[in-house]
Parts: C-alpha cells; sequence; structure tokens
C-alpha cells in the first residue's frame, strides 16, 4: 500500500499520525489517512504518497504540493485523488476501486 512522506517547513517536531493497517473491499474506493500535526510556526508544503514493493522497490504515487497541486504518477492517474481540500496538514488520499 502507498505511504506517505512529509515535508513540513521548518523544524521536523510535529507527529505523523497515520493508521496501522488500512481494510479494503475490492472493487470500492478506500481512504488512505495521513495526518500531521504540526507544531506552532510549522507549515506543510508538500506530502509525496510512495508505495513499497517487492524487494523494497519504491514507487512515486502521488505529490501533493502548496503551491502546484497535486500530481498523480500515470499508472495512478484517475485512481488516486486527494481526499480533503484545505491545509496539507490532511494529506489523506482516496484509492478508487
Amino acid at each position: 500500500a502507498p505511504v506517505p512522506a512529509w515535508v513540513p517547513a521548518g523544524c521536523h517536531s510535529g507527529v505523523v499520525e497515520v493508521e496501522r493497517s488500512v481494510t479494503a473491499v475490492l472493487g470500492q474506493d478506500v481512504v488512505l489517512p495521513c495526518r500531521y500535526r504540526a507544531q506552532e510556526q510549522e507549515q506543510v508544503v508538500q506530502v509525496t504518497w510512495l508505495k513499497r514493493g517487492p524487494a523494497g522497490h519504491i514507487a512515486e504515487v502521488a505529490v501533493l504540493n502548496r503551491q502546484h497541486g497535486e500530481h498523480v504518477q500515470e499508472p495512478y492517474a484517475g485512481r488516486v485523488l486527494r481526499h480533503a481540500g484545505g491545509a496539507l496538514e490532511d494529506g489523506a488520499i482516496v484509492l478508487r476501486n
């Protein structure tokens, strides 16, 4: 399953909150939650979702960027969407079907 990589501006002192596991049903959408609990003066500027495959191979799935919006890599285009608008402290994505 994809995992998020966070790039908060400033100190890396906040807390990343993720679910240890998420259950999905074949053919249905699933939300992959991830929230960054920022400390004062911190602001998330980018969230990168990566997929760890066999033998530790890592592939980029999606990048959510505060200034440039979201970019989903071609194999996942149309299947990965940002779950919520607003600040990137909520970096959850929806994996469709």
